[in-house]
């Protein structure tokens, strides 16, 4: 025992090692038993039938073939909304 330590001081020092350990222990086991509810919880809650399996890719894409004067519509809406004509405000 240090001389320039009071018995005081140790018991109180021991005192908070001793919650400090019971608190780390009581957390732990809190934490444990959380993460096994949450897995029980999220194992039940994938194995429920009554939902239909959702798709895992994405749906088909689709075109659509223009005609001439389409594409050239569509050209002209492009330059118009681009800037390219050359006037503003129309």
């Amino acid at each position: 025992m240090p001389a320039h330590v009071s018995t005081l001081q140790l018991i109180g020092m021991a005192a908070l090692t001793l919650a400090t350990v019971a608190w780390a222990v009581v957390v732990t086991r809190l934490l444990r038993r959380n993460r096994r509810e949450a897995l029980a919880w999220h194992a039940a809650r994938v194995a429920l039938p009554a939902f239909p399996r959702q798709l895992k890719a994405a749906p088909l894409r689709e075109t659509v073939e223009l005609t001439p004067a389409e594409q050239d519509a569509f050209a002209g809406l492009v330059r118009r909304l681009g800037g390219r004509s050359g006037r503003r405000g129309h």
